[in-house]
């Protein structure tokens, strides 16, 4: 496992407020449990942190959301970012997180991913979901960023992310990030 203490880190994330799955209900969310997840990373570790989100919001209804997914991952499309790293050179190691949907990432995490070059760099995800854990997003991620390090991601329950600080904690120490 790489030392990745002295690495410069960023923690890229896609989160969505509003109406969310969370503990068996539709449930409105002020912040997204990635976000919440992403900060608790920053806490610990510092870096710097990215938002990733889309030119075109998601609906706030949890429903309606569902279905843009949907379409967006049967399309493979590839949804405009509003804003983008200008720097990712200068990161060593990249914290990618983000909400288990229909089993991978949204695809506008896919666009973030095809922004830049991936290569020599170290890629760990950490992922909120309400039972699917990582599905088969690992996955998806080593296939399209092939010359990056995929280590060890997390899945955290959204309903639990609030109280998930151990268990990041643990996990980064695995990492060797503390």
């Amino acid at each position: 496992m790489p030392d990745l203490k002295e690495k410069k880190c960023l923690i890229a994330y896609f989160s969505r407020a509003g109406n969310n799955y969370v503990g068996g209900q539709i449930v409105n969310l002020e912040v997204g449990n990635t976000k919440i997840a992403a900060e608790i990373i920053q806490e610990i570790i510092g870096g710097d942190l990215f938002q990733i989100d889309t030119v075109t919001p998601y609906p706030k209804d949890y429903s309606a959301t569902t279905n843009v997914a949907k379409k967006e991952l049967n399309e493979n499309a590839r949804p405009k970012l509003t804003s983008h790293v200008t720097n990712m050179d200068s990161y060593d190691t990249i914290f990618l997180g983000y909400p288990n949907w229909l089993g991978t990432v949204p695809m506008a995490v896919f666009t973030f991913l095809e922004e830049y070059d991936f290569s020599e760099k170290s890629i760990i995800q950490f992922c909120t979901h309400e039972g699917s854990g990582m599905g088969h997003s690992e996955r998806d991620i080593q296939k399209s960023c092939p010359d990056a390090k995929i280590l060890n991601g997390l899945s955290i329950y959204g309903s639990q992310v609030n109280s998930s600080k151990k268990d990041i904690e643990n996990w980064l120490d695995k990492l060797n990030m503390l």
